[in-house]
């Protein structure tokens, strides 16, 4: 793969050289029009000058074509002809430097002429009674103007040359942060999840750092879940087996009621066991970056019967659902599994809570843009020094049964979802409440 300071430089470099060689060709172009120009201009001065020269010498002998004047005499510029003729076409004087053809002369202006094999440029100027011709070579015209070209145009090319050596230097300097970044990237342990610490750094590759330094946060966090799920597992799980174990190991040195009710502990831990599994593999889902969304919405009313429903068996019965009259029923703006397990949670909660067959109430009713959950137990409170460690993992005080996985579930999907958990102790029992967002109508 090419090297991004290549490719920058590649490209600009194009760019620069594109707009050099059409600003130089515009240059050149221009000047060859004015050297051009310059070289015309100088035939007609010269003409010019022969003709107030004639003025100031001896008349001219109408006839010879031998007579003529010297180049001195006439003082026409080294490499230029010159001819003098009558208006019947007979020529009066000429310059050494003239061909030995003579110079097309009738007609006054510029004029370009194919004299003894070669190109001239010619200029007639016409002056009384004779024609005053001056002329140049195209081949030399064509290397005096090649000669300024050259002249004009090395300066051109070093200057492009120093501009593509700048740009090198400028990029390479200009990706030197991103080096740096590379660099201390390289020397980092395979391990390492401390932020990037890169200084001094452009105002544009900060955010590039941050997101660097954002993922290593949410990989942290990842290792993280995964080490507590890991122990917590470990830790969770080797009670239910043991004492699995145990009970079967007694029903098999045991006959009779004793053998049946050793399996039938060993079935109760079975049960606990997968309900801790089932527990651990949400709180996983959740906190994790999987997706809830199956592409069923749900609204309030549906996501309270269906939490009443998976709530815990036989105890179902001894939930009391009350709905506000105005209530809405718009759909919850967020995954209905998750609705419906952190509310079956909340109720599982309360039912282990509330001794003998006293009712759990379930209350919902809608505040602005937010269905409020409330659910209400009839057991004994809980202290206020431990309503913070009520979301904590396998948290447990002493009058409960359940494996401490059922509110810190509860907690995970709050923070997730966007929603919010309240907790009131009272004598009297436990309300919680949890709201959950509704979809804009």
């Amino acid at each position: 793969m090419m090297s991004l300071r290549l490719r920058l430089s590649l490209t600009i470099g194009s760019a620069f050289i594109l707009i050099w060689a059409l600003a130089a060709t515009w240059m050149l172009s221009d000047l060859r029009h004015q050297m051009m120009f310059s070289l015309d201009q100088r035939l007609v001065a010269s003409a010019r000058m022969v003709a107030g020269l004639l003025e100031q010498l001896p008349p001219v002998p109408s006839k010879g074509d031998g007579t003529h004047f010297s180049a001195e005499q006439l003082n026409i510029p080294g490499g230029m002809a010159c001819q003098v003729s009558s208006l019947r076409g007979e020529i009066l004087a000429r310059s050494h430097n003239n061909p030995d053809q003579a110079l097309e002369a009738q007609t006054a202006g510029f004029h370009d002429q194919t004299i003894d094999g070669a190109p001239w440029r010619t200029f007639t100027l016409v002056r009384g009674d004779v024609h005053i011709t001056t002329a140049d070579r195209q081949v030399e015209r064509e290397a005096l103007n090649l000669s300024v070209l050259l002249a004009a145009s090395v300066p051109v090319g070093v200057a492009l040359m120093g501009c593509l050596c700048l740009l090198w230097l400028g990029i390479g300097q200009g990706l030197a942060p991103l080096n740096r970044m590379r660099d201390a990237l390289m020397r980092r342990s395979a391990d390492s999840l401390e932020p990037l610490q890169v200084q001094p750094l452009p105002r544009e590759l900060q955010p590039l750092l941050e997101t660097q330094n954002q993922l290593f946060q949410r990989i942290g966090k990842t290792i993280e879940r995964e080490r507590r799920l890991t122990g917590d597992a470990a830790h969770e799980l080797r009670s239910p087996l043991t004492a699995i174990k145990t009970h079967l190991q007694v029903a098999r040195m045991t006959e009779g009621a004793a053998r049946d009710q050793s399996l039938a502990h060993a079935e109760a831990g079975a049960d606990r066991l997968h309900r801790t599994l089932e527990q651990l593999l949400l709180l996983a889902r959740v906190e994790g970056s999987l997706s809830f969304d199956d592409g069923v919405q749900c609204n309030a009313e549906q996501v309270a019967r269906l939490a009443i429903q998976d709530a815990a068996n036989g105890d179902r019965e001894r939930i009391a659902l009350h709905l506000a009259k105005d209530f809405s029923r718009a759909p919850l703006e967020m995954p209905s599994t998750l609705s419906i397990a952190a509310l079956r949670n909340l109720l599982d909660n309360a039912l282990r809570h509330t001794p003998g067959d006293a009712p759990v109430e379930l209350n919902v009713e809608t505040i602005g843009n937010r269905v409020h959950f409330q659910v209400r137990d009839h057991g004994p409170g809980i202290a206020p020094d431990d309503l913070q460690h009520l979301t904590q993992r396998f948290w447990r005080n002493s009058t409960s049964n359940g494996c401490g996985l059922g509110l810190a579930i509860v907690n995970a999907i709050v923070q997730r979802c966007g929603c919010v958990l309240q907790f009131d102790s009272r004598p009297d029992g436990l309300r919680v409440e949890l709201s959950m967002p509704l979809q804009a109508v």
